[in-house]
């Protein structure tokens, strides 16, 4: 499984790729952090879902992360809900890293960002897949009711206003 942890890097090919992607279907299965098992089919609950990808090796994600779980209280109502993938927390096995659970349990806990957080599986990172073209942390997309990428893939942290002014806009449409 190939992990990427670049932290500050620009928008690539490969992100550009990804971006042009807008429109395709996205489909996984996995757990959560807590072991509940997860898949697609939690798209079709929401208007939008907003899919966070973070690292707990990632000051800005986790700087953002008491906003996020803000924005996830404050939109519950519209039909929006915030979702985690914590890219760095299974190695290159698929296996949860023990200290890296930890590491994500004390962050969610710090920051109060008790919002679903997804354990990435190997076909996460398939071609097309969830986590294909990640190249920097946090990397943020919006996906629709019919399970499709909505809007723009965004690189970086912003604060709960602008993540709220972008969320509206795509309630709108």
């Amino acid at each position: 499984m190939k992990k990427l942890f670049v932290i500050f890097a620009l928008m690539t090919v490969a992100a550009l790729t990804f971006a042009q992607k807008a429109g395709e279907k996205i489909s996984f299965k996995s757990v959560t952090l807590e072991g509940k098992a997860i898949s697609d089919s939690m798209f079709a609950k929401n208007k939008i879902t907003m899919i966070n990808i973070w690292g707990t090796f990632c000051p800005p994600c986790i700087g953002e992360m008491p906003d996020l779980a803000k924005l996830n209280e404050a939109n519950k109502d519209k039909g929006v809900e915030v979702v985690g993938v914590i890219i760095d927390l299974v190695d290159d096995d698929g296996k949860i890293l023990p200290q890296a659970k930890a590491d994500a349990d004390d962050i969610i806990s710090q920051t109060g960002a008790y919002y679903t957080h997804i354990v990435p599986t190997e076909d996460m990172y398939d071609d097309g897949a969830l986590l294909s073209n990640i190249q920097a942390v946090p990397t943020t997309f919006f996906i629709n009711s019919e399970g499709k990428i909505v809007g723009k893939i965004y690189m970086g942290a912003k604060s709960q206003k602008d993540w709220q002014k972008i969320i509206d806009n795509l309630l709108k449409k």
